[in-house]
């Protein structure tokens, strides 16, 4: 279910989810409840106390809206978040192909709607996808997502809530091919929609394009040939006051976007996911190689 950022802000306050941390100088590092935020909200974490920063975690927070709220609202001081879902799900604008245009829009818009400050972009484009198996491209010609609009009638799609709303979810896919009114749509947790896609109880999943199960399973990702879907940079959001009060937070960050790249965090939601190594763990390993 769609949660509004009032309702996330009101949850917040009154269920008191994040208590605040003692002492000011803490900067407290959130993020959302899949696995690449929670290991890049990591990797800037450990980043910022190689720098000799106190940090706090306050990971797994759960989807878009409450990860924002809880920045609002001022219980955490930081999280990453995507372009393209800042974009379309946060601002409702229409997608935009370039990247850099992408981030001055959200950039400029967050600064003016909500004082919040977007600092550098990393390479990483996680972008939304569907994803199938070879033996059904096959079966069904599947190459494209034009070439699934018309024949979604005949399979069914595994997918996680938001999707079902989100405007560059389903209903983005409706207006821009057509069709997509699949046989069937089923939600699942996040992390057991490619479960029912390998054991024969979905056709198609939706994805992300950096999921690690994408080349573990080897699965297929359908090209979008019509451009629904905008750039997906991800980049630390942060709350303006944290920057006035720790500014070098800004220059331990940007310093380490660059080597937060695609295959980098497809390897790194592999290791977690598949191989069960600890987020904090690839965070650490990864801040070991980067500059």
């Amino acid at each position: 279910m769609k949660v509004s950022r009032a309702r996330a802000i009101a949850l917040l306050g009154s269920a008191a989810l994040l208590p605040q941390c003692a002492g000011g100088d803490v900067i407290r590092v959130g993020s959302k409840n899949f696995t690449e935020s929670i290991i890049i909200a990591e990797i800037y974490a450990q980043a910022l106390e190689n720098a000799g920063m106190r940090v706090a975690r306050r990971l797994n927070l759960g989807s878009t809206e409450i990860a924002l709220a809880a920045l609002e609202h001022g219980d955490i001081d930081l999280y990453p978040e995507y372009t393209g879902t800042a974009l379309i799900d946060v601002l409702h604008r229409a997608p935009l192909v370039d990247p850099r245009a992408v981030y001055d829009a959200v950039r400029a818009a967050f600064l003016q709607r909500y004082g919040l400050v977007w600092l550098e972009p990393s390479p990483l484009d996680d972008s939304q996808a569907l994803a199938t198996t070879p033996a059904i491209a096959r079966r069904y010609g599947l190459r494209t997502l034009s070439d699934l609009a018309g024949k979604a009638r005949l399979l069914r799609l595994a997918t996680i809530p938001e999707f079902i709303t989100r405007p560059d979810g389903l209903p983005g896919l409706q207006r821009v091919y057509g069709g997509f009114h699949f046989a069937s749509v089923h939600v699942y947790d996040i992390a057991l929609k490619y479960r029912a896609l390998m054991t024969g109880q979905a056709d198609i999943a939706t994805a992300f394009s950096t999921d690690g199960a994408i080349a573990t399973d080897r699965l297929e990702v359908l090209i979008d040939d019509r451009h629904l879907w905008p750039p997906y940079n991800v980049a630390p959001v942060v709350r303006s006051a944290a920057l006035k009060k720790s500014p070098r937070i800004a220059a331990v960050l940007n310093r380490i976007a660059p080597a937060i790249t695609s295959s980098a965090a497809a390897r790194m939601n592999a290791a977690v996911e598949n191989q069960n190594v600890d987020p904090a763990d690839i965070a650490a390993a990864f801040l070991k190689g980067s500059p």
